[in-house]
């Protein structure tokens, strides 16, 4: 019997005439791989997605703070000091204070001193701590120059003996609350706020096939041009559309994960002592998490290309191995022009090609389960739907045993 300490899901999704994720020129992001260039979606696209996506299994719907990601917090906190009755200057002396006692830099190609050269993730807690220290020194210091120090010198400084700094308060905030960081992680340059490693990987989808890109090139009619028979053109455009099956690939750190939701100390997550309640949290997410990845759908112009899709395939393995992905099935790409099968079971052929002759290597033992639209069978591993699949997820995680 294994623990779960590595969940690996690996998808196929469906995606025609659409702008998935768009590159610095507006056209649709590729990859060079193998033997042929493929289009792809970044992961940063795909987290952001499932972030923000509003529906029956949200990140927001688990109850647990979410954060906001941002340049502008610095203007936020003037603003809300303003509010607080807090003169413009004093409010304006504080927030400087803040900026320099957390070590941030500013942007200064935009001459905004208020806004951030790196966009931060704070949660709520955090923000608030922030704002009630500024607003406390406000209140009690009336020149400028004196209270931009003291709230350089509070945030940054060591605490009286007996009391715990800003930076040790900060880093139980960070403990306690703060769900995308948990699952995504959290990199900042500031000496004072508290790096988190992140517990969920993602990879850059991609297709399995080489890219399948064309210029869609379209006009905005006039419908009120004056002096023409027939409506005119308000201009002529052109964009770049794509066309794939793509593969997906996302690895979740179980004890990464527990570690950053409940606090405990990483080793500990699936010691016999610890109560399985410590692991239920971390297992809702991952259910979420399942459900997101198999139906949020990124894209660029969704009002003109209604890219939405549900996944084909979902393979969800659990063991305690390292993981690997399963990209070199498709290293070389799947011919277009084979009429042998569809080309998602033969997509589907390949991976389950690539896991027996991994198995073969290495002879790692790994819980299986999948979903599928089409017929197809994967070794060792039970067919599920997605309500299944995610329930046996969470399941193996509070358990923590596959």
């Amino acid at each position: 019997m294994q623990i779960p300490r590595f969940i690996q899901i690996h998808t196929l999704h469906t995606y025609p005439a659409a702008l998935l994720n768009r590159d610095d020129a507006g056209l649709a992001k590729r990859l060079p791989l193998g033997d042929a260039v493929r289009t792809r979606i970044s992961s940063q696209c795909l987290k952001r997605h499932w972030r923000h996506t509003d529906d029956h299994f949200s990140l927001s719907k688990l109850g647990f703070p979410l954060e906001e990601r941002s340049a502008y917090f610095l203007h936020t906190i003037r603003t809300r000091l303003e509010q607080e009755g807090i003169s413009t200057d004093l409010a304006e002396a504080a927030t400087s204070g803040l900026c320099d006692g957390l070590g941030l830099n500013r942007d200064k190609k935009k001459k905004d001193k208020f806004k951030t050269s790196e966009v931060l993730l704070l949660g709520v807690s955090e923000f608030n701590y922030l704002l009630s220290i500024c607003l406390e020194l406000a209140r009690s210091c009336a020149d400028e120059k004196e209270l931009s120090q003291a709230v350089k010198e509070k945030i940054s400084g060591k605490a009286p003996k007996g009391e715990k700094s800003v930076k040790e308060n900060l880093e139980v905030m960070m403990k306690q609350s703060g769900l995308v960081s948990a699952l995504f992680g959290r990199m900042v340059t500031s000496d004072v706020l508290a790096d988190r490693d992140a517990a969920i990987y993602v990879a850059h989808s991609f297709t399995v096939h080489k890219a399948q890109v064309e210029n869609d090139y379209f006009t905005v009619v006039d419908d009120l041009m004056p002096g023409l028979e027939e409506q005119g053109s308000g201009g002529i455009f052109d964009t770049e559309l794509a066309s794939g099956l793509y593969y997906g690939y996302v690895v979740v750190d179980v004890p990464q994960l527990i570690a950053n939701l409940e606090g405990i100390d990483i080793n500990q997550c699936f010691a016999s002592a610890t109560p399985s309640e410590r692991r239920e949290l971390a297992g809702r997410v991952v259910q979420h998490l399942l459900h997101l990845i198999a139906t949020v759908s990124p894209g660029a112009k969704r009002g003109s290309t209604a890219p939405f899709d549900w996944a084909k395939f979902m393979l969800v393995e659990a063991g305690d191995w390292q993981p690997r992905s399963l990209a070199a099935a498709f290293h070389n790409a799947l011919s277009l022009d084979d009429n042998s099968a569809p080309i998602r079971q033969r997509a589907v052929g390949k991976l389950t090609a690539e896991i027996a002759a991994m198995d073969d290597a290495y002879g790692a033992p790994l819980a299986r389960r999948f979903l599928s639209v089409d017929p197809v069978s994967v070794p060792g591993a039970e067919r599920l739907n997605l309500n299944q699949l995610a329930d046996w997820a969470k399941g193996i995680i509070e358990q923590g045993a596959c």
